[in-house]
């Protein structure tokens, strides 16, 4: 596929070309090829026929039986809710001890035999980040000569383009220009990118990143020592910008728990790891073979982490941190969380046409993490204010009488249930950063029910745009955090002990 075109010379070029065939093959190559794989399309025929069937019928029973249907629905929508509470915190036991790679020394620089790593900086509206991220990759422990860059700049961004021009980058990295036509998204932008790789494996970094100094060593490392199975390795991801504010913290708890806990325990577990979507390394050759990045999901990586499970290859955490920005602003998070909603979902539609390979591959657990850890994700933050409301509607205001007409229970067990999930959600988010040694961080972790109706709030807004504009990428701006400016490359004393 990919592969087929890749061109064997270096472009050391401002301005790059595509002809039609490339332009084609970046953009809808997965989608001819593999169109179950690809979310070009949001539901397939019998996903949409399901849905209707669904509807209709749901729409019969409420009128037949109003008072049935809506014990029915509150008892299931609960159940699974609860449910996938309690599958978080298996996996938070689970990912207590789980291993990862990286521990062992890394391979000396002067070996020859380390291989070329292509890192993909795809970029928009991001020139003042442009300036950080070259030194963040220069600074990287890694032969030069071993490096390929390319930076993926859209055709439209004048701004980040001048940027370039103005820092000369084009001097030692492939500058790329994204042809202006198809869906706006990383992935495409990727897809592009890796048009012209060259290196064995190859890497994606955001504009905001902050690599620790040796994970291009460490990554070799880890695919020098296992097998041809192995086709990626994700590192963790956390924060410079950890105690800016309220928001900071609950979203670096949240990352604690993702990429130190929950991630490692699906590892262990043998089961699909929705990939973030930075610093994950790929070998080239099985990247091209599976199709390269969704250019119409929008997050191209958790989706990519499922489809190579699919296909039966492997994914494995890296024990080495790239250090972002978290997003300071609630506009702006709100933003970026529903656009990560929003592919969550994509990739669960995808997936569920044909989900026997998880199965195959990974065993029946396989098929039950994609079912309570990436539905769970977007279903219960969806179900958590609706339990709320029917709650508040019953019992405060009195709307519905259920007394005659429902068990008396119900209402108990909905109380029971938000409470339950809510405290284990606080919990899992307070024991989070103890791997790190954040002690001071856990108390806000007793705040999570908040951040949780804020993740909700993102959640409708992603399902009003899976259906209205679902590959709209939502720019998350950088470089608004007031400690942005003074970031440095190297990773300085406050860093490591945050």
């Amino acid at each position: 596929m990919l592969d087929e075109l890749t061109h064997a010379t270096r472009n050391s070029n401002l301005l790059d070309s595509f002809d039609a065939e490339e332009r084609d093959l970046a953009i809808n190559g997965l989608r001819k090829k593999s169109p179950k794989l690809s979310a070009a399309r949001i539901l397939s025929p019998t996903q949409r026929n399901s849905l209707i069937l669904l509807a209709i019928g749901l729409a019969g029973i409420s009128i037949a039986a109003p008072a049935t249907t809506f014990i029915a629905l509150n008892i299931f929508f609960a159940a699974y809710f609860l449910i996938a509470i309690a599958y978080r915190i298996f996996l938070m036991a689970v990912g207590r001890n789980a291993q990862i790679a990286g521990n062992s020394p890394a391979i000396p620089k002067a070996n020859s035999s380390l291989p070329e790593i292509t890192i993909l900086a795809p970029l928009y509206k991001d020139a003042a980040s442009l300036h950080g991220l070259s030194e963040a990759i220069d600074a990287l422990d890694y032969p030069e000569e071993k490096k390929d860059v390319k930076l993926l700049l859209e055709a439209n961004d004048a701004a980040t383009i001048a940027e370039a021009k103005r820092l000369k980058l084009s001097d030692r990295y492939d500058v790329i220009i994204v042809p202006n036509e198809g869906p706006r998204t990383k992935p495409k932008a990727c897809n592009f990118g890796l048009l012209r790789a060259h290196g064995e494996l190859i890497v994606i970094y955001d504009a905001e990143d902050q690599p620790e100094k040796d994970q291009l060593l460490k990554a070799a490392d880890a695919f020098a020592a296992n097998d041809g199975a192995l086709a990626c390795v994700q590192a963790r991801l956390s924060y410079y910008n950890i105690r800016e504010n309220w928001l900071t913290r609950l979203f670096t708890l949240e990352y604690a728990m993702w990429f130190d806990w929950l991630l490692p325990a699906l590892q262990k577990l043998n089961a699909p790891i929705p990939l973030g979507g930075t610093s994950n390394f790929f070998r080239t050759d099985i990247l091209r073979k599976v199709g390269g990045w969704d250019p119409f999901n929008v997050t191209e990586d958790a989706d990519l982490g499922l489809r190579l499970a699919k296909l039966g290859y492997r994914v494995e955490m890296l024990d080495s941190t790239t250090f972002e920005e978290a997003n300071c602003d609630l506009g702006n998070w709100i933003r970026q969380r529903s656009r990560w909603i929003k592919g969550h979902l994509q990739t669960w539609l995808v997936h569920m046409r044909d989900p026997r390979p998880f199965i195959t591959n990974n065993g029946w657990h396989g098929l039950l993490s994609v079912q309570l850890f990436l539905a769970g994700n977007v279903l219960s933050a969806l179900f958590n204010p609706l339990l709320w409301v029917v709650f508040l509607l019953v019992n405060v205001f009195g709307v519905f009488s259920l007394n005659a007409t429902t068990p008396g229970a119900l209402p108990i067990f909905n109380l029971s249930v938000l409470i339950i999930g809510n405290l284990a959600f606080a919990a899992c988010a307070a024991i989070a950063p103890l791997k790190r040694g954040w002690r001071d961080l856990c108390l806000f972790g007793l705040t999570a029910p908040v951040y949780w109706i804020l993740t909700s709030i993102a959640a409708y807004k992603a399902l009003w745009q899976i259906f209205y504009r679902p590959y709209y990428w939502e720019k998350t701006d950088h470089m608004i955090s007031t400690m942005a400016p003074q970031r440095a490359v190297k990773l300085s004393p406050q860093l490591e002990t945050q």
